[in-house]
């Protein structure tokens, strides 16, 4: 499976749920409970009329079994876009790979990973390629 990163010029979605980010880190700064980013983006998200699920569980098959762990997105945006969710100092390969293993489940293509815990909003766009390709 390869990761990339996508441009906004070649997707728009993505970048009106950035702008939505920015504005609540624009608003609240940093250092607050993840929680509070997420009640927060619910809001924003509504009011700049962004379609939005909140904690969407991802079931998870193992052989044609449904297994009784079951991921669970932050968000899922505009139907298809899974967007994670972090307040941390700084994202890391391990906040990145729940996103790769959310793509494994739903068979999604976009997803961003959103930190508000730096001074400035972090994000980065992911692409799961494979899906793409397949």
């Amino acid at each position: 499976m390869e990761i990339s990163r996508v441009r906004s010029t070649r997707d728009p979605e993505t970048y009106r749920i950035i702008g939505a980010a920015m504005v609540v880190h624009r608003e609240l700064g940093h250092g607050f409970l993840e929680d509070v980013y997420h009640e927060a983006m619910m809001i924003e998200c509504e009011i700049q009329g962004v379609p939005f699920l909140h904690e969407v569980e991802l079931p998870i098959s193992y052989k044609g079994h449904l297994l009784k762990k079951a991921y669970r997105a932050d968000f899922v945006c505009i139907g298809n876009i899974i967007v994670e969710l972090k307040a941390l100092r700084q994202i890391t390969g391990k906040e990145k790979a729940q996103v790769i293993h959310y793509f494994k489940v739903t068979n999604f293509n976009r997803g961003l990973l959103l930190n508000f815990g730096a001074e400035s909003l972090q994000y980065e766009r992911l692409s799961n390629k494979w899906q793409e390709s397949a």
